[in-house]
């Protein structure tokens, strides 16, 4: 083989090596695609707001007792307790809807009139009860029957709407309605015309109770009319959230 013809071949091997291992040259590629445009859109808030009056009520009902025997407390709670459940069934409140929350009983160390420990202590049992109303006709006779009976605590009343099915929905087509026309007025004083709507979401607040807060007193005192209640309105608020696209 001629020499020259040898070295040749070996430098072009290694410029050939060379070459593979060293970094690629990018090539230039033409990008015939355009980024799409922004997608321009149109976000608006509705709200829909259905009353309702009140159907049935939650109350808690409650009975204190206070002794200087731990025994005597628990034994004169009970008996005034199951009087005033009895009170209650007969008021019409099913046995279903009557539910013990709470029973309890702790001593209370006596002080005199300097602030000192008397060497006294006193027991106090309390027990209370969760009562469904159904018929809130019967609420008032039904607190002045409990409170007669020896109930001493009255902790609330929540008035609510059992079912609140129908109300949801008129609620959230108020909403979008509503939305839609808040759209349609943007749309119409820019200028600009309204596509497809491209997301909704909504918030719905709920039914906000009323609350009856406060504590009854012993039963001499209510005797002699029943207890006036005024159940009032609640409110179903649902707030619609749409975005359109702009065309």
């Amino acid at each position: 083989m001629n020499k020259k013809y040898l070295v040749f071949a070996i430098v072009a091997v290694f410029a050939l090596m060379v070459s593979a291992c060293g970094p690629s040259t990018p090539s230039t590629v033409t990008n015939n695609y355009a980024a799409p445009e922004a997608l321009r859109t149109l976000n608006v808030s509705g709200v829909g707001v259905v009353y309702l009056t009140p159907d049935i009520a939650y109350i808690t009902i409650g009975v204190n007792t206070q002794r200087d025997n731990a025994a005597e407390a628990v034994e004169e709670n009970k008996a005034q307790t199951n009087a005033v459940i009895q009170a209650i069934r007969n008021a019409g409140v099913e046995e279903k809807d009557i539910r013990t929350n709470n029973f309890s009983i702790w001593s209370n160390p006596q002080y005199d009139e300097f602030g000192q420990l008397s060497g006294r202590v006193v027991y106090v049992v309390d027990n209370t009860v969760n009562v469904t109303v159904r018929d809130l006709d019967k609420l008032g006779d039904l607190l002045d029957s409990a409170i007669s009976a020896g109930a001493n605590s009255i902790y609330s009343i929540q008035f609510d709407v059992e079912d609140k099915t129908e109300a949801q929905n008129e609620a959230r087509a108020q909403a979008v309605e509503d939305a839609k026309a808040e759209a349609t007025g943007l749309a119409e004083a820019s200028g600009l015309t309204l596509g497809a709507i491209q997301n909704v979401s909504y918030y719905e607040s709920g039914i906000t109770p009323y609350f009856y807060g406060g504590k009854g007193g012993g039963g001499g005192a209510m005797s002699e009319a029943s207890v006036p209640i005024q159940p009032g309105q609640l409110a179903v608020t649902v707030t619609v959230n749409l975005t359109y696209i702009i065309e």
